[in-house]
C-alpha cells in the first residue's frame, strides 16, 4: 500500500507540473503576445538576466556606467526588442534600468563574454536545476528526511508551481536569491557557520530579499557569540570584499543605486502583497491610500509579531523545531511586506509550507477554526494547478479559445497564498513554543 501511495503522489506530482507548464506554454503566453499585438506592446527577449548582463558586460568591458541612462536604452533594445517611447501609452512603464547593487557584476563576469542568446538558454536550465537543489536543501535545512519518492514530488510540485514556472521563463535572479539563502541555512545547521554566512552575503544581490533573513541570523549569532561567530566572520568578510571591490570598479556607485531604486519604484509602482490583497478585497471603494496606509498597518503588525517570536527562538539551536520555525517565518513575512508582489517571490514561502505539510497534524488536531485554515491555505496552494490542469485539458479536448479567454483562472489565489501561509506559519510556531513551556 504504500508503494501505491508513493506511485499516485509521483503520478499527481507530474501531471501537476505538466500542466502547468502547458497552461504557461500554450495558454498564458499566447494570450500575452496577442494582447501584446493588439496594443502594439514591444516583446523583445524578456529575459530578467539581460539587464543586469549588459550592465556588467559594459561596465567591465568598455567601462561604462551600468545605471546611466545610455546603458538603460541599450538594456531595453534587447529587452523589449526596442527603446521605449513615453508618447506610446501602452509602452511598458518599466524602464528595465540596472536596478541592482553593482556587485552583482562579480557573479556575472565569467558570463559576460558568451553570446547572450546561448547564454539565455543555457540559464534556463540552469534556473530549473537550481531550483531542484534548493527543495533538497530546503530539507536538509529543516532536517526532514524523506524517502527519495517524496523527494522527488516535492521537486516536482515545486519546478510546477507558477511561481517557479514565471521566475524560469523570466530568467529571474530571485531563484538565484531563493537558492543562496537556502543553501545559507543549510550550511548553518550543518555546522559550517563560516560558508553560512558568505552565502548570505551573496544573497544580498537582491537586498530587499535577504535583509529580513540577514537580521534574523545575526540576532540568532547574538544569542551565542562564542558559538555562532563564523557566521558574522563569514558574512562580514565577504561584504567587505564585494562592496570594497565595487568602489574600485565603480566609484560612489550606491548613490547611484539608491537613484535606481527610487526611480524603479517609481515607474513600477511598485507595492506589496499585503496593498495587492487589500485592494481587491476594498473593490469599488477609494483603494489608493487607504489600502496603502493599510498595508502599512498590517506590516507593522506582522513585523511586530514576528519580533516577539524571534526574541523567543533567538537562543535555539541550529535545526530545531523552534530555529527552523523562525526561519520559515521571517522568509514568509518577507514574501508578504517586501514591496514588489512578483508571483516568482513565493519559492521564498518554500521552507514555511514544507514545515506546515511536516507538522501538519499535531497542528490541525486541537482546533476547528485552525483545521478550517488548514483547508483553505491547502485549497489556495493547489488552486494553480486544479486550474490549471482543468483549462489544459479543456484547450486538448479541442476548445482552446475557450481556455485562452480564461487564462487568468490559475492566478485567482496567487496573492491569498502569501497571506494563508504566514498566518498559518505563524500560528505554528505559536504553537511549537508554547507546547515546548508546557
Amino acid at each position: 500500500m504504500q508503494k501505491r501511495t508513493q506511485l499516485g503522489l509521483l503520478l499527481v506530482a507530474a501531471l501537476a507540473a505538466a500542466s502547468m507548464w502547458f497552461y504557461v506554454t500554450r495558454i498564458l503566453v499566447p494570450y500575452q503576445v496577442e494582447d501584446a499585438a493588439a496594443h502594439q506592446r514591444p516583446r523583445g527577449n524578456l529575459s530578467d538576466l539581460y539587464p543586469r548582463w549588459l550592465g556588467a558586460r559594459e561596465l567591465l568591458l568598455h567601462h561604462r556606467n551600468p545605471y546611466g541612462d545610455d546603458v538603460a536604452v541599450e538594456i531595453q533594445k534587447g529587452y523589449y526588442g526596442r527603446a521605449l517611447d513615453s508618447t506610446r501609452p501602452n509602452d511598458p512603464r518599466d524602464r528595465q534600468g540596472f536596478a541592482y547593487p553593482v556587485y552583482v557584476v562579480f557573479l556575472l563576469a565569467p558570463l559576460i563574454a558568451v553570446p547572450f542568446a546561448l547564454l539565455q538558454s543555457a540559464f534556463y536550465w540552469f534556473l530549473a536545476l537550481l531550483t531542484a537543489a534548493s527543495v533538497w536543501l530546503w530539507l536538509r535545512a529543516l532536517r526532514w528526511q524523506l524517502p527519495p519518492s517524496g523527494v522527488i514530488v516535492c521537486v516536482l510540485f515545486t519546478l510546477g508551481s507558477f511561481a517557479a514556472v514565471q521566475g524560469i521563463k523570466l530568467q529571474q535572479l530571485s531563484l538565484v536569491v531563493a537558492a543562496l539563502l537556502s543553501a545559507s541555512v543549510a550550511a548553518a545547521v550543518s555546522g559550517s557557520l563560516f560558508l553560512a554566512g558568505a552565502l548570505l552575503a551573496l544573497g544580498t544581490i537582491k537586498p530587499q530579499l535577504a535583509w529580513p533573513l540577514v537580521v534574523w541570523l545575526l540576532l540568532w549569532v547574538a544569542s551565542d557569540w562564542r558559538g555562532r561567530r563564523k557566521l558574522v566572520f563569514g558574512f562580514a568578510l565577504l561584504m567587505a570584499l564585494l562592496l570594497i571591490g565595487a568602489e574600485l570598479l565603480l566609484p560612489r556607485w550606491w548613490r547611484m543605486f539608491a537613484v535606481a531604486i527610487a526611480q524603479y519604484r517609481e515607474y513600477t509602482q511598485s507595492q506589496s502583497v499585503l496593498e495587492v490583497v487589500l485592494n481587491q478585497l476594498l473593490g469599488p471603494l477609494d483603494r489608493g491610500m487607504i489600502a496603502r496606509v493599510g498595508a502599512q498597518i498590517v506590516a507593522a503588525l506582522a513585523v511586530l509579531g514576528c519580533g516577539r517570536v524571534l526574541a523567543r527562538s533567538r537562543a535555539s539551536e541550529a535545526g530545531s523545531a523552534s530555529f527552523s520555525g523562525a526561519t520559515a517565518l521571517v522568509l514568509a513575512l518577507t514574501v508578504l511586506v517586501v514591496p514588489m508582489y512578483a508571483p516568482y517571490n513565493q519559492l521564498l514561502l518554500l521552507p514555511a509550507i514544507l514545515q506546515l505539510l511536516r507538522n501538519r497534524t499535531h497542528f490541525t488536531s486541537r482546533s476547528r477554526a485552525l483545521r478550517l485554515g488548514s483547508i483553505v491555505g491547502f485549497l489556495a496552494i493547489a488552486w494553480q494547478w486544479v486550474s490549471s490542469l482543468s483549462l489544459s485539458a479543456i484547450y486538448l479536448l479541442g476548445a482552446p479559445n475557450w481556455a485562452l479567454q480564461r487564462w487568468q483562472v490559475p492566478l485567482f489565489a496567487t496573492f491569498a497564498v502569501p497571506v494563508l501561509v504566514f498566518a498559518l506559519m505563524f500560528l505554528q510556531v505559536q504553537y511549537t513554543d508554547n507546547s515546548a513551556l508546557q
